[in-house]
């Protein structure tokens, strides 16, 4: 008799779940995805598709989106050999984690952070050591440089500025740990355009075990296109690619990120734009009775409420999507949403006034 397909399966599945978003990805008012609510305009979109029109489509892109790359690089002011693109800062997620977790291994991920470190490390059968945030949501920076030197981890992550918390470390706290840490350090800056903390790319050439990860999907407002990166010292980059999948960044995404890079200031407008309506939201969520606001660092904020289903599916019924992270250590009954239009951001404030 065959075996069970089931025992012919990676153990470590399961253990893990299907990622979900709850709610869907449609709605007249969508705020649950840490989302933009800006699209590149017209007249760019044109621009880019002209150009792609003039690649020839049955032949491979490069190994490596190199175009991209060098863009990129020389935007942030870096060596080329610095710098890799992936196709979503998740597959580069994978490809650094492939290169440096195992079983045996040890990862470091504070709770709670983005879901998706944890599931990779148990599919690639890694230890993870957790270290709980404050009860108000901040970084324990002591605890992290505490339990990676008594564990000896082998890897830490830092989600900074955090979601789902909306909290960030100082530079000075991030170089603290890297500094202290016997293990590779990643810092994850998906939303760092929107922080009031400086990044911590300046600190590359200075230690050999940082690696910095970056998205286009946040302030970029490309999360349909798939780009991200990491940046780090030339030696280290050249190992921790060793497993990046070849061709996995179509010509397309490669184009748009030249096109908008070379348009940034569409970016800075709209990252001004957000920052001033997250200013008045946070003010305005912190005069609602029964609602908590804490405060955020980042293009999307978290509140706690008294039954966050309820006011989830009460505000799903009317058309708005938020989403519910009660589900987080620390987090019961808090909700997440983004900052979105002047208009849909009054939307969800008249809908918690009455509810």
């Amino acid at each position: 008799m065959k075996r069970d397909y089931k025992a012919l399966l990676n153990p470590a599945l399961q253990q893990i779940g299907v990622y979900k978003v709850e709610g869907g990805q449609e709605a007249e008012v969508k705020l649950n995805q840490n989302e933009s609510p800006f699209d590149l305009p017209a007249w760019l979109k044109e621009k880019i598709l002209d150009q792609f029109r003039q690649e020839p489509w049955n032949r491979y892109p490069d190994i490596l989106p190199y175009r991209g790359m060098e863009a990129y690089a020389s935007f942030l002011g870096i060596p080329k050999e610095s710098v890799i693109m992936s196709n979503g800062s998740n597959e580069m997620l994978y490809t650094i984690f492939l290169a440096c977790l195992g079983q045996g291994r040890r990862i470091l991920i504070p709770e709670p952070s983005f879901s998706l470190y944890e599931k990779i490390a148990l599919l690639l059968q890694t230890q993870v050591v957790s270290v709980p945030m404050h009860s108000g949501l901040d970084f324990d920076v002591d605890a992290i440089i505490e339990t990676a030197g008594r564990e000896k981890v082998d890897f830490i992550v830092l989600s900074t500025p955090n979601n789902p918390t909306g909290k960030s470390l100082s530079h000075t706290e991030v170089e603290r740990i890297v500094e202290a840490a016997d293990a590779i350090v990643l810092v994850d800056e998906a939303y760092i355009e929107f922080s009031r903390e400086e990044s911590v790319l300046d600190l590359i050439d200075r230690y050999p075990n940082l690696i910095v990860l970056r998205t286009m999907s946040k302030a970029l407002a490309l999360a349909g296109m798939r780009i991200g990166f990491a940046i780090s010292n030339p030696a280290l980059m050249a190992e921790i690619s060793k497993p990046k999948i070849p061709f996995a960044s179509g010509r397309l995404a490669e184009i748009t990120l030249v096109n908008v890079l070379e348009n940034y200031t569409l970016v800075d407008e709209a990252v001004a734009y957000i920052l001033g309506e997250r200013e008045r939201l946070q003010t305005e969520l912190r005069g609602i009775a029964g609602v908590e606001a804490f405060d955020s660092d980042t293009n999307f904020l978290i509140i706690r409420v008294a039954d966050a289903l309820s006011v989830f599916l009460k505000l799903k019924e009317a058309g708005v999507l938020v989403r519910n992270v009660s589900g987080y250590h620390l987090m019961e009954n808090c909700l997440r949403f983004n900052v979105g239009l002047r208009e849909e951001n009054d939307r969800i404030l008249e809908l918690l006034n009455k509810l």
